[in-house]
């Protein structure tokens, strides 16, 4: 069992004749994704990946045409919010945004329509979900990790890269990696991630990658003390970022004295999950806990 995508999962892409839409389903295609369909407007009819995949003009078409129920999306930002809100529309239950830069008016109004909709959403600005040996859905590289029994979820994306390949060099798998994205409006955050793993049989303990800014991981601490019984590790980034400096994402900013990297650390800590001084170590905590 996988959280949130499987080999089941029929993926549609949105914007699969850009580069980075096409270069990343042929990616997805080759890792062994079910990939159902493509999304671009005014190129209906086509076919793409040596004649593998259909391409339709609307997501609505390409859903009641293909049975997909994934959608991933690679347009530019200025139309990522209108993407999120079409496949919202075609009743895709679950959408990951792979794009950047898409402006945070937007992301609340996206927000707002995907919630009353019940529309699960990863990202945006975000590496997207890896189910290994079953589903990639996003850009995650797959032979970075192998299938195994501990749940990923982080707000980097370099450094859940990091953290799968140490897991890989010491024989951990994973079940699910979702890379949330790190946007300060974004979709599943690590409480409902944590959630999902929590009743997830297939996975025995979970990593939590953070950073500074916001408070997601002080939230994730307290629902932690609450309701999880399965072992914990993390680690936080911009433990030597100065208050005021912006580090990678736009959401990854301390203002006003919240946001710390100490302040999440403690949090956590107090809700008994074991935190890894640099992102090689979550390797060495989960093989201790096993």
């Amino acid at each position: 069992m996988s959280i949130l995508v499987d080999k089941n999962s029929r993926v549609l892409v949105q914007g699969i004749t850009g580069n980075e839409g096409m270069f990343h389903a042929g990616q997805m295609y080759a890792y062994g994704t079910n990939l159902a369909a493509g999304v671009t407007p005014g190129r209906g009819g086509e076919w793409v990946l040596d004649g593998k995949v259909p391409v339709f003009d609307s997501v609505k078409v390409a859903v009641e045409a293909t049975g997909a129920n994934v959608s991933l999306i690679f347009v530019p930002a200025r139309f990522a919010a209108d993407a999120m809100i079409e496949a919202a529309d075609a009743n895709i239950p679950l959408v990951v945004c792979i794009t950047e830069g898409v402006p945070v008016h937007d992301m609340m109004r996206v927000r707002e329509y995907l919630d009353q909709k019940k529309v699960k959403l990863v990202g945006p600005n975000c590496p997207g979900l890896l189910t290994p040996g079953e589903a990639k859905v996003g850009i995650i590289p797959g032979n970075i990790t192998q299938p195994g029994n501990v749940g990923v979820i982080s707000r980097s994306g370099t450094l859940t890269y990091e953290v799968l390949y140490a897991m890989k060099n010491e024989g951990i798998g994973a079940s699910t990696c979702i890379g949330m994205g790190g946007d300060p409006v974004h979709g599943i955050n690590f409480v409902e991630a944590l959630e999902l793993f929590e009743t997830d049989p297939q996975t025995d303990q979970i990593v939590m990658i953070g950073e500074i800014g916001g408070t997601d991981e002080q939230r994730a601490a307290d629902y932690i003390s609450r309701y999880m019984t399965k072992p914990i590790a993390a680690f936080i980034a911009g433990q030597t970022a100065p208050p005021g400096k912006r580090m990678g994402h736009a959401g990854a900013i301390i203002e006003r004295g919240a946001g710390t990297a100490e302040e999440k650390i403690e949090a956590l800590r107090a809700a008994g999950v074991r935190i890894a001084k640099h992102p090689e170590e979550i390797a060495q905590i989960l093989k201790r806990s096993s």
